[in-house]
């Protein structure tokens, strides 16, 4: 206690050459509201300094208790900080949705994406010229089987001669899923600009065939992760197989074809967990076995196999790899990989930076959250934005929050 009635620090420092409010600081708590504006004004002085160094430059005339963690609040709600950072939310993974668990046809419920453009040649010969072409898979959600067809040209008669085609191949899906056509990638700008002109007629002409259109938010692929897994795959073979070569319609529609074979082939899960059994289960598997207007079969899993016909063999071996997949592959799918940890949660009312491609987080706009969509169950992972531009529908992912001031959160 010196003169004053300040209680101050003792320490160890006496024989050093400090001033003596540097070797016996001053004692405050964090949690006093004084030693908040101490840290506002040095961490400010010193240019919006770090938690460690904001923290060394207050022990020179202050000595806060628990001061550690006001030196980290305070760059936190730093606004000039959070801006720099621009720093995006990452909810909980949600839940999987009843296309990817249920029991059901392959192909019932699909989802689609464009990728390209490839490089063709109109014909074969000399004085050939190149030209566009571009690649539309279309992906079972509940089996992850591929369906890769070549499309001519980014048009809206194209796209639905494409999806035709699928359909007389594989039967009509009862639901679509499919991106907003918000691309970054300067080689697929192309394919945004198609589907955001053509979302209507798109729509008009899957409700004449009884199909459900569905489109995910604006920039949010991971809303359809499993069908942008399948482009990255199916791109893989694609550019090692063309390399720099021009090849013909014909031959990049075989080529699919082949890619397609490869894609379906690909393990799902082992068939068991025996170190013996080298067979896995294919998404191939389920599209064997039945016509695309298959009546219902009786159980036929625990028949003896010698006493069934030659037809009723084959239903039993379909049906056993139908109950390995509800059985195996679903307890797979039981477990998040990753984002497991809620994030901070959005309110009506909060201010908002909007992530923007290519340009610095000092250069994003700010919005306030005007309605949140909340999923099944009940946590918000898209969320529209009112901005001086307008009204934007953004997921969490593309969201940066800006800290909130006492004086808002009393009010």
């Amino acid at each position: 206690m010196d003169a004053s009635g300040l209680i101050r620090v003792g320490g160890r420092l006496d024989q050093s050459s400090l001033p003596f409010e540097s070797k016996h600081s001053i004692l405050l708590h964090s949690s006093h509201y004084l030693t908040k504006l101490i840290f506002e004004r040095e961490h400010l002085h010193k240019l919006h300094a770090g938690p460690q160094l904001l923290l060394a430059s207050v022990r020179n005339y202050v000595w806060p208790i628990n001061g550690r963690r006001l030196a980290r609040s305070t760059v936190h709600n730093c606004l000039q900080c959070r801006k720099v950072q621009g720093k995006t939310l990452t909810p909980l993974m949600g839940n999987l949705p009843s296309q990817r668990i249920t029991v059901d046809f392959p192909f019932r419920s699909v989802g689609v994406d464009m990728a390209g453009p490839f490089l063709i040649l109109n014909r074969k010969g000399r004085g050939a010229k190149t030209t566009k072409c571009y690649l539309c898979i279309f992906v079972c959600l509940r089996f992850k089987c591929l369906h890769l067809e070549a499309v001519s040209d980014l048009s809206r008669e194209a796209f639905i001669l494409t999806l035709r085609r699928f359909v007389a191949r594989r039967g009509r899906p009862t639901e679509i899923f499919c991106d907003n056509g918000r691309n970054f990638v300067a080689a697929s700008k192309e394919i945004g600009n198609f589907l955001k002109s053509n979302k209507n007629s798109i729509h008009s002409f899957c409700s004449e065939e009884e199909i459900k259109f569905v489109f995910s938010p604006t920039y949010a692929p991971h809303f359809g992760g499993i069908w942008e897994a399948g482009v990255k795959s199916a791109k893989f073979h694609i550019r090692r197989v063309m390399g720099n070569s021009h090849l013909t319609y014909e031959e990049i529609g075989t080529l699919f074809a082949q890619v397609e074979a490869i894609l379906n082939s690909r393990p799902i899960c082992p068939m068991s967990s025996s170190p013996n059994d080298l067979q896995f289960l294919t998404p191939g598997h389920f599209l064997l076995g039945r016509p695309l207007t298959a009546l219902p079969s009786p159980n036929l899993v625990d028949c003896k196999a010698s006493s069934l016909r030659r037809y009723q063999r084959l239903e039993q071996i379909r049906q056993h790899f139908w109950r390995r997949w509800q059985h195996e592959y679903l307890a797979e799918l039981q477990q998040r990989t990753k984002w497991r940890v809620p994030d901070i949660p959005l309110r009506l009312g909060d201010l908002v930076l909007l992530q923007e491609e290519n340009m610095p987080p000092l250069c994003w706009r700010v919005g306030r959250i005007s309605k949140l969509f909340p999923g099944a169950d009940g946590v918000c992972r898209v969320a529209d934005v009112q901005t001086t531009r307008g009204t934007f529908r953004r997921p969490f992912t593309r969201l940066s929050p800006l800290p909130v001031t006492e004086n808002q959160t009393e009010g």
